[in-house]
């Protein structure tokens, strides 16, 4: 039994490694037949600025004096009763307002894309077999493809300091595609030698088949010692070995 489950586990290691293989070959096989990237076009940012503003603090109204009961009016029968000194009131201060809560910090917001590029890049001349390549591919593999084909781009145009030269859409978690909609919340790009956390949804058009809104959301680098278990490798020699 243990040599057995050894077996199984060495297969699915195996299956992992394979898989991602073939994407990375895939993607590479792409990107290799595309012509060079247009120089990088500085994207406006799109953050929109939310600010937080507490609520104000209703004033605490003054509790009202309490009045002493007037002594009954004096009886010709009997002798008028002196009155017992009213109790004296306690004037308490207003309690201090409660301060105000310091606003939160702004979570990330996904960058809406104004131009996409897939399209254009995928209509020179120079991507035929591009083309071709993605032809031959079933339709779900195909979007997933073309939107990240689109995240690259949307990420080297944004950030001109990147290089990015391939995308793990599934590096820490797995994609989502779902007929012409494709979500990655785990995957991760690599730029000089360095892998990145992304985060992108990309929607295709139905007729067409090409990319017709994408928002994505870079994040920070991913350490080095995480690479392994997630097969990502600093240059495309080590995958080859």
């Amino acid at each position: 039994m243990e040599l057995a489950a050894g077996k199984w586990d060495d297969g699915i290691q195996r299956g992992a490694a394979a898989s991602f293989a073939l994407h990375a070959i895939a993607i590479l096989l792409l990107l290799l037949l595309l012509p060079k990237a247009e120089p990088p076009l500085t994207l406006p940012d799109d953050g929109l600025s939310v600010e937080i503003v507490p609520q104000a603090v209703e004033s605490l109204k003054m509790p009202e004096p309490v009045k002493a009961p007037l002594p009954d009016e004096a009886k010709p029968e009997a002798a008028k009763p002196e009155a017992e000194p009213a109790a004296p009131v306690a004037n308490n201060p207003p309690a201090a307002a409660m301060p105000s809560a310091a606003p939160m910090p702004k979570p990330a917001e996904f960058v809406e894309a104004r131009q996409l590029f897939s399209d254009k890049v995928l209509a020179d001349p120079r991507s035929r077999r591009a083309r071709e390549a993605l032809r031959g591919l079933a339709s779900s593999e195909r979007n997933l493809q073309l939107c990240d084909l689109e995240a690259l781009e949307q990420v080297r145009r944004a950030q001109p300091a990147m290089a990015p030269d391939t995308l793990a859409p599934y590096a820490m978690a797995a994609e989502k595609v779902s007929g012409n909609s494709v979500e990655v919340k785990g995957g991760a790009f690599r730029s000089k030698r360095k892998w990145y956390n992304i985060q992108f949804k990309c929607e295709l058009d139905a007729g067409s088949g090409k990319v017709v809104s994408f928002a994505f959301l870079v994040g920070g680098a991913i350490p080095q010692d995480e690479w392994q278990e997630r097969n990502l490798v600093a240059d495309d020699g080590a995958a080859d070995q």
